[in-house]
């Protein structure tokens, strides 16, 4: 995601809300940590966040980085991901971009992609069973090409020796 995304600044209104609501003070670590956040690629762990944000602040903990997720979360700024490996990843929350995910079980690759045809197939399923879609997540799990081919070029090598 990162670089120049059209809705950062209504994303820092939504956090700026957020924690003066809850009387949340915005530090420069919370600072440095959201702004690396907004400059991260989609599905990022909180372990190469904070690695990220360590490259600029040694002094920032994994419990800083953790809590700083978990706010972006609750205000609506970012969303989870859980996609089977065992790491939770976060991407902004962006309603106008709504993706789908393609997961390698075997690397751990995520493509994401988009597919009119899908949407407008949950919603024609929704509606025939009078069904008011609030959100989904759409998630296939198996092997990219790369592992697909690297197999291959496995078997092979077995079956020649």
């Amino acid at each position: 995601m990162g670089q120049d995304h059209p809705n950062l600044e209504h994303f820092r209104a939504m956090l700026q809300e957020h924690m003066l609501k809850r009387g949340l003070r915005s530090t420069d670590q919370r600072r440095l940590i959201v702004e690396t956040f907004f400059q991260a690629p989609n599905h990022i762990s909180i372990e190469e966040l904070l690695s990220q944000v360590r490259a600029q602040d040694p002094k920032v903990g994994y419990a800083t980085v953790y809590r700083t997720l978990k706010l972006l979360t609750e205000c609506g700024v970012a969303f989870e991901r859980k996609f089977g490996d065992g790491l939770t990843r976060y991407e902004l929350a962006d309603d106008s971009s709504h993706h789908d995910h393609l997961i390698c079980v075997d690397c751990g690759k995520i493509i994401e992609f988009e597919e009119p045809q899908i949407e407008e197939l949950q919603e024609r399923i929704a509606k025939r069973h009078g069904f008011v879609v609030k959100s989904h997540k759409h998630e296939m799990y198996g092997s990219c090409s790369d592992c697909q081919a690297k197999a291959a070029r496995a078997a092979a090598a077995t079956r020649r020796n």
